[in-house]
């Protein structure tokens, strides 16, 4: 129950038939006005719902002539008994709809203009909805999202309050360090020509918090990314931060499996008692993507091995050349049209595919395809029992490098699940995902970099093959999956100096870069650190989840658009030359 105040004694959702005869104040917003001949409806909103007033000019005069002067969105003040409505006005959609107030006094303690769109209209487009931020909260759904996310933070302080954790800040201006993504960085005025960053994680002070002695930390914490966004990104985001002293990989799973179980009650969902556990390599095999949905199936498979024995070149010159083959079998649409299986064609081409290759097995059990030329009918055939294929279904399969070819058909796997209706959206999909790589190769800076990020400790069985064979040696890391989204991610930190350094050098950085950027660190682990490891859950995909909103924008307060700008505020904006000149800061660029 919202607190008692001088101005209101009840919130206007609140309000029951145990208080008829009470007299109670309340206060909140107009939110409809309905004059049906003399006497007079309004409908007053507080954040805990709606309350119904009455005014009839017969037994109340004054208070009438207030009721005259409302309009949408003016703010009031009301005192009166709460009485029962007649039965044939009940509200049935209303908790309050069975009750009402004839003031005997009502002030106006706000008037408001015209709102420049109606509330509660789903048609009003984002751009406007965000200008005016502080009028969208005020809907219903909007609202319903920020009562969520103080929910779930407050269910997640508890629970991690009463598991010996310690809530520490970690500092915001911080040193930029290389972690994957853009670093924002803030110019320092009393340091000409240098730069403080925001931090993309707290990773680093987490750690040495370990190494302090803290042991069990957590932080509801801030970070900033200056990346392309999308719905699930935004410049600065929220994340559920912890990190454990003298504990292994397991210990952190079993932590976080009971602390979603308690933010998943919120909503209704019971998880089970231990979540399923795939490795990245079934994942990308089975599922083309590292966060699989797994509320459906349409699992891909591997006919690499038959189509080597065949005559088809190309795919073999792929496979000889370190390619892969993935195939997805999709039951009931061999009666697609030859435009609607060019469509998909062009579909998969638009996802990364040079190429797609079909298999139509018709209803008369024959199957249909260019590529049959190249098989033989065993092969033909074993493709088909791989498959489990049957008539009316069609097999669809890419050849390319690993990370085209998973993107592509995980793609296409998603694409399907969602056109044929087999993705149940009450259904709960929650597993882990774990043995991640502990590099990939980048393309565009021709070399190594980090999966997860560079203190991720290496599996002690593959630790030999980070100078040797990088690409194949896996990291004790892990990502919590939920219905194909990543929850959070993390991984068994690295505690030993010399790790780190061979880490560090396996990424390319030179000794003068790994003593510039990690000094501190290094030295730090030289001091007795402690075996730790940690998990970052993104709190404002958790919410959105459970809100079951496409968008974080949805249940952030304040979000930034897609183009990183706040159109609230008109941020960021042009400083001036005297904001610049004590920055000891040059425009190269005239700015509009």
């Amino acid at each position: 129950m919202l607190t008692k105040t001088s101005m209101k004694t009840h919130g206007c959702g609140e309000i029951t038939k145990n208080e008829v005869g009470q007299e109670v104040t309340i206060a909140g917003w107009v939110s409809a006005v309905r004059d049906l001949g003399g006497i007079i409806f309004v409908e007053v909103r507080d954040r805990s719902g709606l309350f119904q007033l009455v005014s009839d000019p017969q037994k109340n005069p004054e208070v009438y002539d207030v009721f005259q002067k409302l309009r949408d969105e003016f703010v009031i003040k009301a005192t009166g008994k709460v009485t029962i409505r007649p039965e044939e006005t009940y509200n049935s959609k209303l908790p309050t709809g069975e009750i009402e107030i004839y003031p005997t006094s009502l002030e106006i303690l706000s008037t408001a203009q015209v709102l420049p769109f109606p509330l509660n209209d789903d048609d009003v487009k984002e751009d406007i909805r965000l200008k005016y931020r502080y009028l969208d909260i005020r809907q219903e759904k909007v609202l319903n999202n920020l009562k969520l996310r103080h929910e779930i933070v407050t269910t997640i302080r508890n629970y991690l309050n009463n598991q010996k954790f310690l809530e520490v800040e970690t500092p915001i201006l911080i040193k930029t360090t290389p972690e994957g993504a853009r670093d924002y960085l803030v110019p320092s005025r009393v340091h000409p020509g240098k730069f403080f960053a925001l931090p993309q994680s707290p990773q680093i002070f987490k750690q040495l918090l370990m190494v302090g002695g803290i042991e069990r930390y957590y932080q509801i914490a801030k970070c900033f990314r200056d990346e392309d966004l999308r719905a699930d990104r935004q410049p600065e985001f929220t994340q559920v931060d912890m990190e454990m002293s003298f504990v292994e990989q397991q210990d952190i799973m079993d932590m976080v499996e009971g602390l979603l179980r308690e933010v998943f009650k919120l909503v209704g969902y019971t998880t089970p008692d231990k979540l399923p556990v795939i490795t990245y390599k079934e994942a990308m095999d089975k599922y083309g993507s590292d966060r699989p949905d797994l509320r459906f199936g349409l699992e891909l498979f591997d006919i690499a091995d038959i189509l080597m024995e065949s005559n088809f070149e190309i795919i073999k010159d792929t496979l000889k050349a370190g390619g892969i083959v993935r195939a997805i079998k999709i039951p009931g649409i061999a009666g697609y049209s030859r435009k609607e299986l060019d469509d998909l064609t062009k579909l998969a081409i638009s996802f990364g595919a040079k190429a797609l290759a079909n298999i139509i097995y018709l209803e008369d059990g024959t199957a249909k395809s260019p590529v049959l030329k190249f098989l033989t009918e065993e092969q033909a055939e074993a493709i088909k029992q791989r498959a489990g294929a049957q008539a009316g279904d069609i097999i669809f399969f890419v050849a390319d490098k690993p990370k085209v070819t998973y993107d592509v058909m995980g793609r296409f796997r998603l694409y399907f699940g969602e056109k044929l209706g087999l993705i149940n959206p009450d259904a709960h999909s929650l597993l882990w995902v774990v043995d991640f790589p502990m590099f990939e190769y980048s393309e565009e800076d021709q070399r190594y970099v980090s999966v997860h990020h560079p203190f991720t400790m290496p599996n002690l069985e593959d630790i030999d093959k980070m100078e040797t064979d990088p690409a194949n040696c896996r990291s004790i890391a892990y990502d919590i999956v939920y219905n194909g989204t990543e929850l959070g991610g993390g991984s068994v930190r690295i505690h030993s100096p010399e790790i780190q350094e061979r880490v560090f050098k396996a990424l390319g950085l030179s000794e003068e870069e790994i003593q510039e950027k990690f000094e501190f660190m290094i030295n730090a682990f030289k001091y007795g650190t402690p075996p730790h490891a940690g998990l970052a859950l993104g709190l404002d995909r958790v919410v959105a989840l459970l809100a079951k909103t496409p968008s974080i924008r949805d249940v952030i307060a304040f979000p930034k658009n897609s183009n990183a700008k706040c159109l609230m505020t008109d941020a960021p904006a042009v400083a001036s030359e005297t904001q610049l000149r004590e920055l000891h800061l040059r425009l190269t660029t005239k700015i509009n």
